[in-house]
């Protein structure tokens, strides 16, 4: 993770620097099936690529295509699943160490599932996290969460029975939930805290509710243009008025120091990830070089 949080924001510094063109997620959908579609180029690393993933009402597939911009070669196939959610994983994390309080000490966690594992690993390198609230509302799967993280984190992981004590007075809350509605509300928020939402990338789905979006002094998206296309977390806010446009700013220009990512300590900042392909590109690019070098990999007929 530490290493995929590094190649996240060398390529969010780079997209500042006009060396990343990014397109965003584009759905082709029918009756109980999705086709999902994203992908990107980066000059920088000479590789462009695309992630297609399926959905239907049981079961997700997702590859990742990287090509080489010079000679126009597709360099590998990727089953992207644990690419995903390690980019995404590291998205935040990245986010976090522009945004969060440096001392924030303690994490609020909407979600158990298996992207919620690498949003608190990454909140853990991000900060120096000693404990871990953990809401799911299926109690035997958040406790089940919490066991592993503590033996993989090696930090105070603690399930908690009501929304409010993962969001209230806690200076991280991150939401990571599959949920069409709030999972909790933004009057609960304490000055300063770092609201990151990951879960939703579809204009009818908000993990947060429109007092957040009210309350929080910046805001900041891993793609403003991808976020309007997707992020249905601003929609309610956008109806009542209380949120526009021209307040999100790109983590790229944060990243590169040409935006402000958090104005004062006491700032409630709030961070929107739908997922972006150039997330995918330099993770899948670094691991593509790293398996060359350690012979890894299956050559294929192409």
């Amino acid at each position: 993770m530490r290493t995929a949080m590094d190649v996240v924001h060398d390529a969010f510094r780079q997209w500042a620097a006009g060396e990343v063109v990014n397109v965003p997620r584009q759905r082709a959908v029918v009756p109980g099936f999705m086709l999902h579609t994203m992908s990107a180029a980066a000059t920088y690393l000479g590789v462009a690529g695309w992630k297609a993933y399926s959905s239907t009402r049981t079961s997700a597939r997702f590859h990742f295509g990287l090509y080489d911009i010079a000679s126009g070669d597709l360099l590998a196939l990727f089953e992207a699943d644990l690419l995903g959610q390690l980019r995404t994983g590291a998205t935040t994390g990245v986010a976090l160490s522009q945004l969060a309080l440096p001392d924030a000490s303690e994490v609020g966690l909407f979600g158990a599932g298996w992207q919620a594992e690498s949003q608190l690993e990454a909140a853990c390198l991000a900060r120096p996290i000693r404990q871990a609230f953990v809401y799911a509302r299926n109690e035997a799967k958040r406790v089940d969460f919490c066991h592993r993280m503590i033996a993989r984190l090696g930090i105070d992981v603690t399930p908690v029975d009501r929304p409010q004590e993962a969001a209230a007075d806690l200076p991280i809350v991150i939401t990571c939930t599959t949920s069409k509605q709030p999972v909790f509300e933004g009057a609960w928020l304490a000055e300063g805290t770092t609201v990151a939402a990951v879960g939703a990338n579809w204009p009818l789905k908000a993990e947060i509710d429109a007092d957040t979006v009210r309350l929080a002094d910046n805001v900041v998206c891993d793609s403003v243009e991808a976020c309007r296309h997707e992020a249905g977390d601003f929609r309610d806010a956008l109806e009542r008025g209380v949120f526009d446009w021209s307040k999100a700013v790109d983590l790229a220009d944060v990243v590169a120091g040409r935006a402000t990512g958090r104005r004062t300590r006491d700032s409630v900042v709030l961070f929107k990830s739908v997922g972006l392909a150039i997330e995918d590109v330099a993770v899948a690019n670094f691991v593509y070089r790293r398996a060359l070098e350690r012979g890894l990999g299956t050559d294929l007929p192409l």
